[in-house]
């Protein structure tokens, strides 16, 4: 039995949800709008400030996607309402990254600088400080695509074993290696 399905989602001020017929939710709040299909095994019902998801049989794939599409509607409740942030460090020598609205520059090494275009429902924040690492903050209110984002600037320069260097998210442990050792 999923324990993740069965945790009722509380909604907070503010928030409308709407289920259409054809088992589409939209859920709308002070930070924007999200839509979200859903599978017609799961049910949807909102009462008093909380919405509750069951499934329609006991079958295993069914199970999977009851806690699924709860977590799915959960992040969407949460982030119409408060957002999601994920902030990325950039380590290394001559590492730099600046932001022209929507456009992120990099200079990760390379003997170019990377421009990255930002999607307009993300909002982009670079931070410089002398004797600190430069930071990326992204935030959104759709959890997916931030996500995609972040992984996508961090697979412009993955953080490597030896020195640490690369694009890493802030608070990541890097598995370090040994290097050679003179012999």
């Amino acid at each position: 039995m999923s324990r993740i399905g069965k945790a009722p989602i509380s909604v907070p001020e503010g928030v409308e949800i709407n289920v259409s017929q054809d088992n589409v939710v939209t859920v709308k709040g002070k930070l924007g709008e999200l839509t979200q299909k859903m599978d017609e095994a799961i049910s949807l019902s909102v009462n008093e400030g909380e919405i509750v998801l069951e499934r329609s049989s006991e079958a295993k794939d069914i199970r999977a996607k009851h806690g699924l599409y709860r977590s799915l509607v959960n992040n969407m409740v949460e982030g119409v309402s408060k957002g999601f942030t994920t902030v990325q460090e950039l380590v290394g020598v001559g590492y730099r990254a600046s932001s022209q609205g929507q456009r992120l520059e990099l200079a990760l090494g390379f003997s170019h600088p990377i421009v990255f275009e930002i999607p307009s429902e993300v909002k982009l924040e670079t931070v410089s400080e002398k004797g600190k690492n430069p930071l990326i903050k992204l935030t959104s209110h759709d959890k997916q695509l931030v996500g995609q984002v972040a992984a996508k600037i961090r697979s412009l320069r993955k953080p490597e074993p030896y020195k640490g260097k690369g694009v890493r998210f802030q608070g990541e442990e890097i598995r370090r290696k040994a290097g050679k050792t003179a012999g």
